[in-house]
């Protein structure tokens, strides 16, 4: 019909309602231009400033920039500039594609009066078609059945009363201009009206750009039924059967299905004639879709016309083995269907077929648009599934410009449920990372049984909630290459005491997994201590294992709820705990018989530890006496101890004391067994454990050769080769111990940063005069040379001394020793000796710590609490009286493992509870680590600590059979954001991430982010644009009420006041654009 070849421009008016932020004219454009080489047409595609790195330039062969110094929606709506680019490259038809410039009829004039064809109906047809109210009348006119609505479009929000004063609740708003669920909102109730008209009225505006609106009578509980027709030049119409398109979410379609399950012959003959008879009435040409709302009765209704080709047009194409874009181009041509071969007694429907929309939207969160960049991008295929796509790969951006559609899914099989297969398996392939996707949530919908099984309307995602309990992404490999570029870019998450690096000589991995203390595990190695537990367990079934155990403290440093220590026991023997080691940071009885009790109820085996301090064999020294000791043995054994043991944490025990207090508490106890643990400070630890050894105690602590000594446990291998031969010979043989200490010694290499001979070259006596814990002499030796004190260190163990003295000479383990040390530091800080300190006691603000212990938040000392000291510092200050854990109310396990599955999802276990109930903060910390960074144990400790040499190549077991081949690439350049891009090989494939540079980033400014844990503080739900705000400074609001309102994707969302108060603080304005949790305001709340 031409005597040219014909020539197609796409612009973004063929981007569809759902079209991807990041494939802007995308998907559509791309499967039309495919269209067009498939039939030998040469193609010219169109695109914004914002779109030169889109896909649909590559794949036509021309390309020409629109709309320069406009943004992406406007410049595809820049009819003159679209047209301008048509005629100087010798355009002969356009292409609209779905959505924005597709149902304008002003766009369709404006090509005819420029000499370009537009592929789809008559600019009159679209204009009528497109406008809502005159379709209706023609529908009405054609006898097809209609919802009741107004007449035309309304004019004011008090037209909308009048009709709902008429036909009742519910009723819909609906753009008269346009569709794709754009401008749409139901209205339950008088209430909502006001708020849903300026919410409609403002989409459809935005969308369409003509905000009129008309009112219909709402059909509750319809199925959305569609039928495919295709009109030629010469009033011949032809049906494609029907598509099933219930499945929806804000009026938006999610999963089509053609054909429609379980549709009634009858039924189908007359929405398929109705929608000939409508089209022929209005002479309709090209590619259409009428829609129509099926009741529960099987009455059906029309809603629309869509004179375009429309989103879900494939599933059409899939079962009728028609090309509908093939059969667009031709009719534009002039083509009759018959030449087409298009005769509706030929068309039938084979098999079926399923779409899914992928999307960049997190339906956790109320399919909020997510936006960012696509980190990793894999799709899924195979026999029976088609992908239609344009920019999804690895790099592309996803823009908060345009819909969320990332690719489209379809499936197709001899019938439903194999088709419904093959999608759930496709959708299983894919990884998306970088970005949200609905793909989790898709999966449930094709699991559903209903959805197999039976019919569904409009209300199936409302009605089955079930469908948001979706099984977590791992992204596991990503998130560790975002963990090692992090550490490549900002250095160690860990605090890192000293300047040195790790050894770069890797030990030979041991048969079991070393364990670490309960917070430190989650605080610095970001593990669960339960799973190191687990894991320990299942390799050594055989050996018995033991916890320390804070007596009313559990394990953390604070006073818990009776029922939460109790409740620990309990887990921590059902992981696999079979010793307690029992002790009280001031042997105050009440508190270790409380833990003593819970270990045993759990079916433990108590180990009753006495701190030890002083001198037993100093008779200067009585305050702990040797009739101190064992009177509180006395105590425990009464108790129903199973084990006595002692605790000297600051390795205080000399040989002399080591021989009258153990032999003491032999001859008082021969039965029972002995447990001594010491530190070696002083460089007495091996004398002193053989002399304890000699006087009757059972086991004594040692650390291996290569870790032993200072203030670490006497060495193992002197104890050994000094027992040998005689009654007290260990059976270890020293070779072995050798071998074990050679492992360490690489090891050590490993963790020289946080090594103590970085700055500590020996023990020193002085720790019997000073009388510091062992953990607690490094960690303040580290601290004053981090501070550029190392000089003064002698001051500090001095004030340490003194600081003692003025609390009452204390016995000192944690949390006791950090009171003391953190009464020290503020002594030596301040420039104070102690009679300074004692003399202006009513005036200093001291510590925290050293004020709660002296109100008795950790209990009483022995000898009571030092006074005039107590009642100085304290003043009005209330005290507490007796065992501190004794007043405290219960602690509700059940709403606390609701809230922690609430802010992390279902897969909150027993164990989590547990470590949330220990260390709220810290759990929370570990779980937005392992959130951004995933499970860092699989990690090797260099990598951990130092992250990866450039170009050095490593293996990461993340679980058993799955091996990650990593080899880090490069470092970035630093980006207008702060952030730089940290490049990898993962299994032989190119990945990237991008690091914020921490250091960079305090140079930059940045709009602030809304912090969870601040009450008040109300952030963006999803990356967007302000279009309006509701209050000002100083303003009084109510919980729900509209604070603002965000666009996104051409969607609008009301942010609303999470709680009543005062408006304090607005960091946005209209037009402010913001990322996900951006701060926007900050709301005091009511007194």
């Amino acid at each position: 019909m031409f005597s040219a070849p014909l020539h197609f421009s796409f612009t973004l008016s063929s981007l569809p309602p759902s079209l991807p932020p990041s494939l802007p004219p995308g998907e559509i454009a791309i499967r039309v231009f495919r269209a067009c080489t498939e039939l030998g047409i040469r193609t010219v595609a169109v695109y914004s400033e914002q779109d030169r790195g889109q896909m649909h330039r590559q794949k036509a062969d021309e390309a020409y920039l629109i709309g320069k110094g406009l943004l992406p929606v406007a410049a595809y709506l820049h009819i003159p500039d679209i047209i301008r680019v048509a005629k100087e490259n010798n355009v002969d038809a356009i292409h609209p594609g779905y959505g924005f410039l597709s149902e304008r009829s002003d766009f369709a004039q404006a090509c005819a009066d420029a000499g370009v064809r537009f592929i789809g109906p008559s600019p009159e047809t679209v204009r009528k078609m497109g406008d809502k109210v005159e379709a209706r009348s023609l529908a009405i006119s054609a006898g097809v059945p209609v919802v009741p609505g107004t007449d035309g479009p309304i004019a004011s929000l008090e037209e909308a009363r009048l009709f709902a004063e008429t036909y009742g609740f519910p009723i819909i708003f609906k753009a008269a201009y346009g569709g794709g669920g754009r401008g749409m909102r139901v209205v339950k109730e008088y209430e909502e009206l006001e708020e849903n008209y300026q919410r409609a009225y403002s989409e459809a505006l935005t969308a369409f750009g003509n905000g009129a609106l008309f009112v219909e009578k709402f059909i509750e509980r319809p199925r959305h039924i569609e039928v495919q027709i295709l009109g030629d030049k010469y009033g011949n119409v032809i049906h494609l059967f029907e598509r099933d398109c219930s499945i929806q979410r804000r009026h938006q379609k999610v999963v089509e299905i053609a054909p429609a399950a379980d549709l009634d012959p009858n039924l189908r003959d007359r929405l398929t004639s109705d929608s000939v008879k409508l089209a022929k009435q209005v002479g309709y040409e090209n590619a259409g879709t009428v829609e129509f709302l099926v009741d529960k009765h099987g009455k059906h209704y029309f809603i629309e016309v869509n004179s375009r080709l429309q989103v879900e047009h494939t599933v059409t194409e899939e079962v009728t083995d028609v090309d509908l874009v093939h059969a667009q181009l031709r009719v534009c041509e002039g083509r009759s269907l018959s030449e087409l071969g298009l005769i509706q007694e030929q068309i039938r429907v084979n098999g079926c077929a399923i779409q899914c929309r992928v999307t960049t939207e997190d339906p956790a969160r109320g399919f909020q648009p997510d936006t960012g960049r696509l980190e990793v991008f894999r799709s899924g295929e195979g026999m029976g599934i088609r992908l239609d796509s344009a920019s999804a790969f690895p790099g592309a951006v996803i823009s908060p410009h345009y819909d969320s559609l990332l690719v489209k899914v379809i499936a197709s099989g001899k019938d439903m449920a194999t088709a419904a297969a093959k999608m759930h398996r496709a959708l299983s392939e894919f990884r998306v990372r970088g970005v949200k996707t609905n793909i989790p949530f898709l999966q449930n919908v094709l699991s559903n049984s209903q959805f197999l099984q039976s019919t569904v309307d409009t209300q199936f995602i409302d009605e089955n909630q079930d469908l948001f309990i979706m099984k977590p992404v791992q992204n596991r490999a990503q998130k560790l290459l975002h963990y090692l570029g992090h550490v490549m870019v900002n250095g160690p998450t860990t605090p890192i005491p000293v300047k040195a690096k790790p050894s770069s000589i890797d030990p030979v991995v041991p048969t079991v997994p070393m364990g670490a203390t309960f917070d430190v595990a989650m605080r610095f190695l970001y593990e669960c201590p339960w799973k190191r537990l687990q894991e320990l367990r299942s390799l050594v079934p055989n050996v018995p294992f033991q916890m320390l155990l804070r007596g009313a403290n559990a394990v953390g440093y604070t006073n818990y709820p009776d029922n939460t220590v109790f409740r620990f026991c309990e887990v921590a023997k059902e992981n696999g705990m079979d010793i307690f080691r029992v002790f009280d940071s001031l042997n105050y009885l009440p508190n270790m018989l409380l833990g003593m009790e819970a270990a045993g109820r759990a079916g433990g085996v108590v180990e009753a530890a006495i701190s030890y301090t002083g001198d037993v064999s100093d008779p200067m020294r009585q305050k702990y006496s040797l009739e101190y000791y064992v009177h509180l043995a006395d105590e425990l054994m009464k108790a129903g101890t199973h084990i006595l043991c002692i605790k000297d944490m600051a390795g205080l025990l000399k040989p002399e004391s080591s021989r009258l207090l153990i032999g003491a508490l032999r001859d008082r106890f021969p039965d029972v067994p002995i447990h001594v643990h010491t530190h070696d400070t002083a460089g007495a630890g091996v004398a002193a454990m053989l002399a304890c050894a000699e006087a009757g105690a059972d086991v004594v602590d040692v650390a291996v050769d290569s870790m032993a000594g200072m203030t670490s446990q006497p060495s193992m291998g002197a104890v050994v080769a000094c027992t040998k031969g005689t009654s007290l010979n260990t059976g270890v043989a020293l070779e072995k111990v050798y071998d074990y200490s050679e492992y360490w010694e690489v090891t050590r290499g490993l963790y020289a940063p946080f090594d103590c001979t970085a700055t500590m070259k020996s023990g020193n006596a002085d720790v019997y005069e000073n009388e510091i814990p062992g953990g607690q002499y490094t960690n303040l030796h580290f601290q004053a040379h981090s501070m550029g004190l190392g000089n003064k260190f002698k001051q500090v163990k001095k004030a340490y001394a003194e600081a003692n003295k003025l609390l009452g000479d204390l016995i000192k383990v944690t949390p006791s020793s950090k009171i003391v040390g953190d009464l020290a530091q503020f002594m030596v800080q301040n420039n104070l000796t102690g009679k300074e300190v004692e003399e202006r006691a009513e005036d200093l603000s001291f510590p925290l710590s050293v004020v709660e212990f002296l109100q008795g938040h950790i209990g009483v000392p022995h000898g009571g609490f030092p006074e005039p000291f107590r009642t100085k510092v304290l003043k009005s200050l209330p005290r507490m009286e007796g065992r501190p854990g004794a007043t405290l109310p219960p602690l509700d396990f059940d709403a606390l493992e609701a809230g922690l599955r609430l802010s992390h999802g279902n897969d909150i276990t027993t164990e989590d509870v547990m470590s949330a109930a220990m260390y709220p903060k810290v759990f929370e910390e570990y779980k937005e680590f392992t959130k951004n960074f995933g499970p860092v144990d699989c990690l090797s400790t260099r990598l951990f600590l130092d992250g990866p040499k450039i170009a050095e190549e490593f293996e990461v077991e993340i679980e058993r059979g799955k091996t990650l081949n990593i080899k880090a690439l490069a470092v970035g350049d630093l980006n207008k954001s702060g952030q730089r891009g940290v490049f990898f090989e993962l299994n032989g494939q190119l990945r990237s991430v991008l690091v914020k540079d921490n250091v960079a980033m305090k140079e930059m400014k940045f709009h602030p982010k809304a912090l969870k844990s601040v009450q008040g503080q109300v952030g963006a739900p999803m990356p967007g644009k302000v279009i309006g705000v509701k209050v000002k400074p100083g303003q009084k609001v109510t919980k729900g009420q509209p604070l603002c309102v965000l666009s996104a994707m051409k969607m609008e969302t009301v942010v609303n006041s999470p709680l009543a108060g005062v408006v304090t603080v607005i960091h946005v304005n209209t037009d402010s654009s913001l990322e996900g949790d951006d701060l926007i305001m900050e709301i005091t709340a009511e007194e």
